[in-house]
């Protein structure tokens, strides 16, 4: 159960801003209906949860797998949740936190509650399909479902990660190569330079460079990390983050690809939650928090609204800048078939290959990218220490005839 700080307007026009207990905003909703107000805004407020970190996606998998195998067999859920909170092949922490809900749970509470108190270490679709199954007495198989969504959801970004490994390997590979340039090969050509009346423009720029880069190197490791830091802050202000991640999705070629994995998240997590049986306005409110990007979620309150107020669902989605039209037509066919369920869960697998695709298609981008950067530089640098020298011959040839 948790706690919303809410503003609702009642019948007679005044807005009224308190606090209430409920599962979930969709429930507070239909509470704040019976008592004849309207619900406005709502928030959720921590009180008293465990402060730990999330598990990742892999653990979150294989708990849920655990899980579902013990229940299927006919284990109780408190000696389930025994047998994994003792399991020696875990790491210690997930360990306390796996005895910690054990102890909550044979306390009297449900295993969803349990789990919401340990914080943001589970996260919110987890808790509620969990909690949906415990109301439809479906537990073992919603367990099987969450393992089966996280393994994929792991599998994804261990493919994006590794994807990204070549183009990490040409960035170091870039900096090193300057590092090793400007610091140690350049400076062999001083004395040479030296006896030069003049240099060209980018031969001057060069060499500054590398005699800063030779004699204050620590100065550009504390910029460096000034900068990094500066950066964390700066991004971490709303606005600006609001506006990378607009940006993200409106850059040429790499939006469009962009939008595909966003809209397959989103998709993924909305057939999951709606199959379980949880009310639409709670799929949606859970399943914009798992989107990643700020400015497809800011536009999520507005939508909510509309699909409350009786507006279908594909002309909600339909109305979200940065999802692929794909989903308004699979979403807007199913209502139209009575289907939805059905149909979530095909555009779920089809968005999760798209999304395979999207990403393959925008590492192939940045490949070619990163060697064309390495190219440009090494041809600046060889370009600006040839060009004096054979300057110089060009001048000796000139003297000589």
């Amino acid at each position: 159960m948790a706690t919303f700080r809410y503003k609702a307007q009642n019948d007679e026009g005044k807005i009224i801003t308190a606090q209430s207990s409920a599962a979930n905003e969709n429930e507070l909703h239909e509470k704040l209906k019976a008592d004849n107000m309207m619900l406005l805004e709502a928030q959720e407020v921590s009180v008293g949860k465990r402060r730990a970190k999330r598990l990742k996606y892999d653990r979150l998998a294989d708990f849920s797998r655990n899980l579902s195998k013990l229940l299927a067999a006919g284990v109780t859920l408190v000696r389930a949740l025994k047998i994994i909170s003792d399991d020696e092949s875990i790491a210690p922490k997930e360990r306390e936190i796996y005895a910690d809900v054990l102890k909550q749970v044979r306390s009297g509470m449900t295993l969803s509650d349990a789990l919401e108190e340990q914080g943001d270490t589970f996260p919110s679709l987890f808790v509620n399909m969990i909690r949906s199954a415990e109301s439809s007495g479906n537990l073992d198989q919603t367990a099987e479902n969450m393992s089966e969504y996280y393994s994929k959801e792991y599998r994804l970004n261990q493919k994006i990660n590794s994807s990204m490994t070549y183009p990490k390997i040409l960035g170091v590979l870039i900096v090193l190569v300057v590092i090793v340039i400007m610091g140690f090969v350049l400076p062999q050509f001083d004395d040479l330079f030296a006896q030069m009346e003049s240099l060209p423009v980018a031969t001057t720029v060069l060499m500054a460079i590398s005699g800063f880069v030779a004699h204050k190197w620590y100065v550009l490791i504390l910029i460096g990390i000034i900068v990094f830091i500066v950066g964390k802050i700066i991004f971490s202000i709303p606005k600006v983050k609001y506006f990378k991640d607009w940006l993200e999705l409106h850059l040429p070629k790499i939006g469009k690809l962009r939008k595909i994995v966003y809209t397959a998240r989103f998709a993924r997590t909305l057939s999951s939650l709606y199959s379980a049986g949880i009310p639409i306005i709670t799929c949606l409110q859970i399943a914009k928090t798992t989107i990643g990007n700020t400015y497809i979620e800011g536009q999520f309150d507005e939508m909510i609204a509309s699909v409350r107020g009786g507006a279908t669902l594909s002309s909600g989605i339909d109305s979200i800048d940065g999802f692929v039209k794909k989903l308004t037509s699979s979403v807007s066919v199913g209502e139209e078939t009575g289907e939805l369920d059905s149909m979530l869960v095909s555009i779920a697998d089809q968005m999760d290959y798209d999304s395979e695709i999207a990403t393959e298609k925008l590492v192939a981008m940045i490949e070619p990218l990163m060697i064309v950067i390495m190219a440009a530089i090494v041809g600046f640098i060889m370009v600006a220490i040839i060009q004096p020298i054979y300057g110089s011959y060009q001048s000796i040839a000139g003297g000589s005839m």
